[in-house]
């Protein structure tokens, strides 16, 4: 993945100015400035502040798909999950497939 390009796309999405990504990510704008304009790879520090802004985690923006928000639901589901023995995940899952086929 380009880093650049992903930021640019990013920025795009959201359409925001450089100035508003320094003051929602708390970077300068000169250090911003220098990331998009002249194209120079932000070190890890400033690509988190960066991703900070756009409400995104490094993971997330490293991601080659769209990543599935985990909810407070998801995450109690995949908690109790990883306790069951693998019948009893094994029965669980034939039931959410059941469930979740077209009528």
């Amino acid at each position: 993945m380009d880093v650049l390009e992903r930021l640019h796309k990013l920025q795009s999405e959201f359409g925001w100015s450089d100035y508003l990504i320094a003051k929602k990510s708390g970077l300068s704008p000169g250090t911003v400035s220098n990331v998009y304009k002249r194209n120079n790879i932000p070190n890890l520090s400033t690509l988190e502040s960066i991703c900070g802004a756009f409400n995104i985690t490094l993971s997330q923006f490293f991601a080659d798909n769209d990543m599935i928000e985990l909810t407070p639901e998801l995450n109690e589901l995949f908690t109790n999950w990883i306790k069951l023995p693998e019948e009893q995940q094994t029965i669980i899952l034939q039931l959410i497939k059941s469930c979740s086929r077209e009528p």
